[in-house]
């Protein structure tokens, strides 16, 4: 198989702590201790990818956030990697000035500005310093990977380029001009490092459009100057992945409102949704459900617990797109395996005189247990597994927990319902107004979802009656507010979106896109889903093209292998795994879901509220 983006991504970023070598191959050389200086924005590109132990591994010692107090350490080499912004220039310029390391490597996650190099320059220059910063590279890898098919634009900062951001209305040219820029510039990385130039389709009259138009305009520019071309020769020996171009479909957020508000009955995207879920990281509560503290007594202080969720995780690969209930299942089924296996792991540690031990400590021990018998060296192995149940425990109890009390399973059913115009088995105003089900928030999404899918807008009078009962239960209404304004708006502009649950197959919205033919019909992407002949008036751009091809006639008659479909206004691990399952059933084709930013039900609901405040 060719290598997904995160493998990309993760080598490129080996090449850089190697010092823009390529990684080592023989490992038994000992590799350089070196320093690592990231910004929030380095450091959130690096974390889904590289544990602390492969910083470690490759001379890693330190890693420390550019804007923090830092020690001079004056004989080690530093390897910086932050965005070319004013501040952090001025604060590499001081870094310079105070002598901090012995030579500097510096890796602009983006690419810097000829005047921003030329402050550098002079800093250098003033602090007697210029043959100490050994390199200047651009990385171009300004966008974050979290999946070997999925990845967002950014984590910090990320209203810079938020739904709400985009479709304020008191947004400026100028300001606009600017979000389009930021995540342009991102793309453009993103391609980079993919090693590919796309076919790009949009449809017309959107934020969708503007990027596109954008993007096609600057990867033509670096295609055109060949000497610098980050597209030909040596850059692309590394990045070509098939002989085919792949695909660049951009969608936007405001073709479809509701999945975002869903509530979901998949493992990962019910994570997302209800636990504190960012960069393959979730924190929560150690013990959420615990029984209460006995009257009178204080409340136990409760510690934070973080799980990485990563691709190293069998149990998280195989299951984090499966039904909960079938999750649920898995987990007992592994602990039961698990407990079969841990009369084993007793005898084994009494063997070794290790009953007392903590398990860190062995772990350390795992290193010579090659040269104890066969049976003790399946130790550590087991309690790795161990650890990954523990964690799965927890991470699904906490699941359930939001599941039981605020009746998730009752709502998700009801939203299936709504938008695939099934019968409803009770109304919807017996749902807001029942006391035990659910959060206001809960409500207000099950609501804003009948109002995005209902055919006709209720009555006023309707409208007012349901108001009422959310107000009743303690809703804010202003997300309602912006949802009303945007119902009006798109009314004018194009025919209702489709909506079709998962077990209708509606024709997709990319299926024209993608080929001419239909072996490319994206029938599980629920709610992704436009009239047919609504995406024959997609713009299709060719950057490779000499003259800037403005048509809508696409010039490539071959069906799409491999395809992107990135969202602009921000997207969801719904959409996510609703691509994934439908990529299941398609030989050979490859999908990869992007979106300028990551957000569950409660953050874009807040979005909606900001927008809607009258």
């Amino acid at each position: 198989m060719a290598a997904s983006i995160r493998e990309k991504q993760t080598v490129a970023l080996k090449r850089m702590l190697n010092f823009n070598g390529s990684p080592l191959k023989n490992t038994a050389a000992e590799p350089v201790w070196k320093v690592l200086i990231y910004d929030r924005f380095g450091q959130d590109i690096i974390s889904p990818l590289l544990s602390v132990k492969e910083l470690r591994d490759m001379g890693i010692t330190l890693h420390l956030l550019l804007h923090s107090d830092r020690d001079p350490i004056p004989d080690v080499p530093a390897i910086y990697f932050i965005m070319p912004t004013e501040e952090n220039i001025d604060r590499i310029c001081q870094d310079l000035r105070n002598q901090l390391y012995e030579s500097y490597f510096l890796n602009f996650i983006s690419a810097i500005s000829r005047s921003k190099l030329e402050d550098i320059a002079s800093a250098a220059l003033a602090a007697n310093a210029v043959a100490q910063v050994t390199k200047v590279f651009d990385q171009y890898l300004n966008f974050i990977t979290l999946e070997d098919d999925m990845f967002v634009l950014c984590h910090q900062n990320k209203e810079l380029i938020s739904y709400r951001a985009i479709n304020r209305a008191d947004i400026q040219d100028t300001d606009m001009e600017a979000i389009m820029d930021n995540i342009v510039d991102s793309l453009f990385c993103f391609f980079v490092t993919l090693g590919a130039v796309p076919i790009i389709r949009c449809p017309r009259g959107n934020a969708a459009e503007m990027v596109a138009v954008k993007l096609d305009k600057k990867l033509r520019e670096n295609l055109r100057d060949a000497r610098n071309s980050l597209f030909s020769g040596d850059n692309m020996a590394s990045g070509q992945f098939s002989f085919q171009r792949p695909l660049f479909v951009l969608a936007d957020r405001n073709v479809d409102m509701a999945t975002p508000l869903h509530h979901t009955w998949t493992y990962q995207a019910l994570i997302h949704d209800v636990l504190d879920f960012q960069l393959n990281r979730v924190a929560m509560e150690e013990g959420a459900g615990a029984e209460p503290s006995p009257a009178g007594a204080r409340p136990k202080k409760k510690n934070r617990k973080t799980y990485d969720l990563t691709a190293a995780d069998k149990f998280w690969q195989k299951h984090k797109g499966s039904p909960f209930p079938e999750v649920a299942e898995s987990v007992q089924e592994e602990l039961d395996t698990y407990r079969a296996q841990e009369d084993e792991v007793k005898r084994l540690k009494s063997i070794m005189g290790l009953e007392g031990e903590d398990e860190g400590a062995i772990s350390m021990l795992s290193d010579n247990t090659a040269k104890l018998t066969s049976a003790v060296s399946s130790l550590p192995e087991l309690l790795e597994k161990k650890r990954l149940i523990d964690l799965h425990t927890n991470v699904a109890t906490a699941v359930l927990d939001h599941i039981k009390s605020r009746k998730l399973d009752v709502y998700f059913e009801y939203e299936e319902k709504l938008m695939s115009k099934s019968t409803l088995d009770k109304s919807l105003l017996d749902i807001i107004s029942d006391p035990d089900a659910g959060t206001p928030e809960d409500k207000m999404r099950l609501f804003l979802i009948h109002y995005i899918t209902a055919p006709q807008a209720p009555s006023e009078l309707d409208l007012d009656q349901y108001k009422t009962a959310l107000l009743d239960t303690g809703c804010d209404l202003s997300p309602l507010n912006y949802i009303k304004q945007w119902k009006a708006f798109t009314k004018m502009a194009t025919p209702p979106a489709n909506y079709g649950n998962s077990g209708v197959k509606p024709m997709g919205l990319f299926s024209r896109v993608m080929n001419t033919g239909s072996q490319f019909v994206m029938e599980g992407v629920k709610n992704l889903v436009l009239k047919q002949h609504e995406t024959d008036d997609y713009r299709y751009f060719d950057p490779k093209m000499l003259r800037g091809s403005e048509s809508s006639i696409p010039r490539n008659k071959n069906p799409f292998q491999e395809a992107i479909v990135f969202v602009v206004g921000g997207g969801n691990y719904i959409e996510y795994q609703n691509l994934v399952d439908y990529t299941k059933f398609k030989q050979g084709k490859k999908v990869i879901y992007g979106c300028s930013e990551l957000f569950n039900a409660a953050q874009f609901i807040k979005q909606l509220a900001q927008l809607g405040q009258k």
